[in-house]
């Protein structure tokens, strides 16, 4: 990756905060040149929220379903949170993004996008375990840990450990720079984790067999006693509602959908994919300005709390 200087907050005078959004788009530019697909991220370290039309209840824009297949919205701003990544130098310098672009405080790219792997250790304990179990490779200081770049691209995955995430496809990652050391392949060490997650059987005895980020569909969830038209129907109904609290309450909104969603699948044998529901409505609440921390607690939280009602 092109050698670039992290981000920090941006500061309250406009003259520098004039500067510090012209060094985020260089430093995001400089990065789309190197094949990287980039967005902007607002104070909290989020993706701005979707416009109005995107932001919709149905999104009259048809939406980018996590971009697991290309969506019909052709929209020229950068919503849908993860999924305006870009390595286009016109869409990032577009009028359209000018005002975005004013107000970032970083730069966050796609890690699948560009063929990468960032497993993020959020603490000391994950980096201490991360050099007695993980080959070495390029590593950047984060504020409380690291981020280990691996070149390949995989499902993406949170707590697979403690202290420990997996962003790939379907997520993004806060650029702090180029990092030290030589890059290697993904290794199966970082993969295995995502296999012995998918494996471990929930509370309540509902399993979900699905990586975080992976696809509802019936083929991998045999057991399920629903159809997908049926899933899929309620998850877009749940995420619709979601997605329309663009003032207040999406967190709130995220865990009564994660809530009523599991209940639903409480009487079936299983695995029912829960994770990957989990996945799409912590996307939905990302897109209307629900910091990520919240709302994958408010989500996880709505799905145990379904599971331990069951049993």
């Amino acid at each position: 990756m092109t050698e670039l200087r992290a981000f920090g907050e941006a500061p309250s005078a406009p003259a520098a905060r004039s500067r510090r959004a012209s060094d985020v788009l260089r430093a995001a530019l400089a990065l789309a040149a190197a094949g990287v697909p980039v967005l902007p991220l607002r104070a909290g370290k989020v993706p701005f929220g979707n416009c109005r039309t995107c932001g919709g209840s149905p999104p009259r824009c048809g939406g980018r379903p996590n971009m697991k297949t290309p969506g019909s919205c052709v929209c020229p701003m950068p919503c849908h949170a993860w999924a305006a990544a870009t390595t286009d130098p016109h869409t990032l310098t577009s009028p359209v993004w000018a005002p975005v672009w004013r107000q970032a405080v970083a730069v966050a790219y796609h890690p699948g996008g560009a063929g990468l792997t960032v497993v993020d250790l959020d603490n000391a304990a994950a980096v201490a375990w991360a050099r007695e179990t993980l080959p070495a490779t390029r590593t950047v200081p984060t504020t409380r840990g690291e981020h280990w770049l691996y070149r390949g691209a995989m499902a993406s995955a949170n707590a697979v450990r403690p202290g420990v995430d997996i962003k790939s496809a379907m997520q993004y990652a806060r650029w702090l720079g180029p990092g030290t050391g030589h890059m290697a392949a993904l290794p199966a060490a970082v993969r295995d984790l995502l296999v012995k997650e998918e494996t471990t059987p929930a509370r309540g005895e509902v399993v979900s067999s699905l990586s975080a980020s992976a696809p509802w569909c019936q083929s991998v969830a045999t057991g399920c006693r629903h159809t997908e038209r049926y899933v899929r129907t309620g998850l877009e109904r749940g995420l619709a509602l979601v997605r329309a609290r663009t003032e207040s309450g999406a967190g709130s909104q995220a865990f009564g959908v994660a809530r009523f969603l599991a209940a639903q699948h409480t009487a079936c044998p299983g695995p029912c994919g829960l994770a990957a529901i989990g996945e799409e409505i912590v996307t939905a609440a990302i897109s209307v300005g629900v910091p990520e921390s919240y709302a994958r607690r408010a989500v996880v939280n709505g799905l145990e709390t379904a599971a331990e009602g069951a049993a």
